[in-house]
């Protein structure tokens, strides 16, 4: 049984994130420089700005690659 090469791709980005993930929470990089945190009351709002930057041009370099 032959798997489509998409579910390789999906399964490795997964995994890919789940590593990262654990690695960021063992390097406890929380807050990055760039975010913003409001705090009032009850109200706590972050921003992970760093995070969605590079998330975007991690994303931007994989699409550019299965382009080409």
């Amino acid at each position: 049984m032959r798997v489509p090469s998409i579910l390789v791709y999906a399964a490795i980005i997964i995994l890919g994130a789940l590593v990262l993930s654990q690695v960021l929470t063992l390097m406890d990089l929380d807050p990055m420089p760039w975010d913003i945190t409001y705090n009032r009351g009850n109200l706590h709002i972050h921003i992970p700005l760093l995070y969605s930057l590079a998330g975007s041009v991690v994303l931007a370099l994989l699409f550019w690659y299965w382009r080409k």
